[in-house]
């Protein structure tokens, strides 16, 4: 494998994109790390980990940064604006998947695969519904590390990535809601606020999490009337408490719910029902039964859904109407607005990567932040996350054990 830091590995730097002369002075770190950026090829992903200042301050500390050209584009960012950040273009993807960290945001596909390297950490989504037993046995094959940053946690123990991806779809569902709500896209031409005289439109929100907090914010601040439902009281508590009004709030009785669903404007559901053989939490008879043109937004088809009725679609062709009810059922929401999201990534990643810097190594890191560990599900090739594991009958170990021996 390719020497840290070695440029001569690289053959294709030479693009006339090159990092420029005109550095901070470098700060010593415990060691000098190459990271890959290669471009995402899924249609549901706009976001990247990093942003050019994001890099910048990699490459400040002493790191390499590998970009493939294009990668920013749909992020509206150039590889002029990477370039002069300190990042190196390559056109060849192949050789952004030989540096020591691989860092993308939508898994690893098998092409991307059959380009990796044994002692690689790679560091991506892990998105179970868009995983397969053979993708994750060809990965333990590879003998790499493989990080799952929705599973990282911080210092409080909290998912820094899923709370921050969170607040940004809750905040941007009722952007979303209100353009579809508007006669330019068929909907009923309801301003979501009201105006004097006239009654604000409702807006439902299923689940009081960080997505279902940012959502009423939002909506609150356009004036549209809420009702928040979730199945937990003290996840309600906590939501009226921070919201800092007073709003309508219950727990999930059939006839109530039932009854705000008929008169919603809009609904933005972030729950799903995970016993009893139901995997969503609003029936499309349900669905069946609300007021025509109002407009249904499923936070939660990356996990397979929230409404039964919930089809899967892209940016592409966003929205269908079924039962008279515009659906929009896109599963990266926070992609819609790809450069707020870049940005709280970058937030995240940056800092992250320079831990792992100074740590020195991948066993170091883990030993000394547990939750970093929390988000490896693969060391040196063997499988360390026990529900993976259980979803694709693969055995799995314990990381602890696993430190403990090597």
């Amino acid at each position: 494998m390719a020497s840290i830091g070695d440029k001569s590995n690289f053959p294709l730097y030479s693009t006339g994109l090159m990092p420029q002369e005109e550095m901070l002075e470098v700060k010593k770190t415990g060691k000098k790390l190459t990271i890959g950026m290669p471009k995402e090829k899924s249609k549901f992903e706009n976001r990247l980990a990093l942003t050019p200042q994001g890099i910048e301050l990699l490459v400040e500390n002493g790191h390499t940064v590998l970009f493939e050209s294009g990668a920013g584009q749909a992020a509206n960012l150039s590889d002029q604006d990477f370039a002069e950040c300190g990042a190196c273009i390559v056109k060849n993807n192949s050789e952004i998947f030989k540096a020591e960290i691989v860092l993308k945001i939508s898994p690893f596909t098998d092409e991307e695969l059959d380009l990796l390297s044994p002692g690689q950490t790679i560091i991506s989504l892990v998105q179970l519904h868009q995983q397969s037993r053979e993708l994750i046995k060809k990965m333990l094959s590879k003998k790499v590390n493989a990080i799952a940053f929705e599973l990282i946690k911080d210092n409080n123990g909290y998912y820094p990535v899923t709370r921050s991806m969170s607040e940004i779809e809750g905040a941007a569902s009722i952007m979303i809601a209100s353009e579809y709500l508007s006669k330019a896209h068929n909907g009923k031409g309801v301003l979501l606020g009201g105006i004097t005289g006239v009654s604000p439109a409702e807006v439902v929100i299923l689940g009081a999490g960080t997505a279902g907090e940012s959502a009423a914010r939002a909506a609150l601040g356009l004036g549209a009337t809420v009702k928040v439902f979730d199945n937990s009281f003290k996840n309600l508590r906590e939501l009226q408490l921070h919201i800092g009004q007073r709003i309508f709030t219950s727990v999930l009785y059939p006839k109530a719910l039932t009854k705000a669903l008929k008169s919603a404007d809009a609904v933005i559901g972030n729950l799903r029902y995970l016993q009893s053989g139901l995997s969503y939490m609003v029936t499309e008879d349900q669905v069946s039964k609300m007021k025509q043109g109002s407009v249904l937004i499923d936070l939660s088809m990356g996990q397979g859904g929230c409404f039964e009725s919930s089809i899967c679609t892209d940016f592409a062709h966003p929205v269908f109407i079924k039962h008279g009810v515009i659906h929009y059922c896109v599963p990266n929401v926070a992609s819609h607005v790809a450069r707020t999201a870049t940005i709280a990534l970058s937030n995240i990643f940056a800092p992250m990567i320079l831990q792992m810097a100074e740590a020195g190594n991948i066993n170091n890191i883990i030993k000394e932040n547990a939750g970093f560990s929390h988000g490896i599900y693969v060391y040196k090739g063997i499988l360390t996350n026990h529900y993976i594991g259980e979803t694709f009958s693969l055995p799995s170990k314990d990381i602890g054990l696993l430190m403990a021996a090597f």
